[in-house]
């Protein structure tokens, strides 16, 4: 039997790790379903029928639902952060959200981002900070969200929560 031998997975980036220019593209794309834009819009307290009125929607110049935008934003930060923020410290802010064409139910979505600057926390030294633009794009190609954020990012040696896997009973501790 070979010998066991911990192998890491991805665990993001850390902020040594950003270059200003790399572009970092999501693995998947994801399907806006009737479901996801139901419960943000009402768990949300969206009460703009655009949202959730299919009769109303159909006199629209859209002729049917429009996804919520506010559900656009956070999908699209969500399919970042496994190259972005998985090893976040905070979010810092949203310079600018644009959206250039809407989402409708069944519009499968995917993420680019660029990184465009980056610098050392001037409060916290375990930390950096780095600022990139998100394009969410559906099937078609349509840019949907475009948004610049900032987010404080850790050095990979003051990150919190590394080694955090319990060692398992009866088992010699795998690293």
């Amino acid at each position: 039997m070979a010998e066991k031998r911990f192998v890491s997975g991805w665990e993001g980036r850390y902020y040594e790790a950003f270059e200003i220019g790399e572009v970092y593209r999501s693995r998947f794309g994801r399907t806006v379903t009737e479901l996801d834009n139901s419960m943000f819009t009402h768990l949300t307290m969206n009460t703009n029928p655009l949202h959730f009125d299919s009769r109303l929607c159909e006199n629209t110049k859209w002729e049917r639902i429009l996804v919520n935008s506010t559900f656009t934003l956070a999908l699209v930060v969500g399919m970042t952060v496994p190259d972005v923020s998985q090893n976040a410290m905070a979010n810092l802010g949203w310079e600018t959200v644009k959206l250039p064409s809407p989402v409708f139910v069944g519009d499968t979505l995917y993420c680019e981002t660029e990184v465009l600057a980056k610098r050392e926390s001037q409060t916290y030294p375990e930390a950096g900070i780095v600022q990139v633009r998100s394009r969410g794009v559906n099937q078609d190609g349509k840019v949907v969200i475009d948004f610049t954020r900032s987010v404080m990012v850790y050095k990979k040696d003051a990150a919190p929560h590394q080694g955090q896997f319990p060692k398992i009973e009866g088992e010699p501790d795998l690293g």
